[in-house]
C-alpha cells in the first residue's frame, strides 16, 4: 500500500477523535480509575465543568468510544463505559504517560525522579518498560 492511498493522515484522524481538551482525561479516569459516573468525571478532572463533561461524553458516545447505560432506579443512575474500541486507545495513554515519566520526571513527579508503566501502575508490557 503506498502513502497515496490515504484519504487523510491517521494520526491527524485520531487527534480529530480525541484531542478535544478534557476527552483523554475521561478515558484515562474510565481506564485507570475505573470511574463510571457523571460526578465522578467532575469531582476527580481538573478544571472541568458540567456542561463540558456533558459535551464530551456525546461525542465520545457518537464516535463510537464509550457506551451509556440508564439504570431504571430512583433517583436514575446513569453510568458510562469504555467499548472495544475505546479500550484500544488505553495503549496511547499508557504510551503518552510513559513518555513523560522517562523523559520529563521533573514535570511529572514531585521528586524529580523517571519512574516505568509498570512501577507507577503496576501494568507490564515490554513497550512501557
Amino acid at each position: 500500500m503506498s502513502l497515496n492511498s490515504f484519504k487523510c493522515c491517521p494520526i491527524d484522524n485520531t487527534f480529530k477523535i480525541i484531542g478535544k481538551k478534557f476527552t483523554m482525561h475521561i478515558i484515562r479516569n474510565m481506564a485507570m480509575k475505573e470511574h463510571t459516573r457523571f460526578n465522578q468525571f467532575l469531582d476527580h478532572i481538573e478544571e472541568i465543568n458540567p456542561k463540558t463533561l456533558s459535551a464530551r461524553l456525546k461525542e465520545m458516545e457518537k464516535a463510537g468510544l464509550i457506551s451509556r447505560e440508564v439504570y431504571d432506579e430512583t433517583p436514575i443512575r446513569v453510568e458510562y463505559h469504555l467499548t472495544n474500541k475505546g479500550k484500544d486507545l488505553q495503549g496511547i495513554l499508557l504510551q503518552m504517560a510513559a513518555f513523560s515519566m522517562k523523559h520529563y520526571p521533573k514535570q511529572v513527579f514531585k521528586d524529580g525522579k523517571a519512574r516505568t508503566v509498570k512501577q507507577v501502575f503496576n501494568i507490564s508490557s515490554p513497550k512501557l518498560n
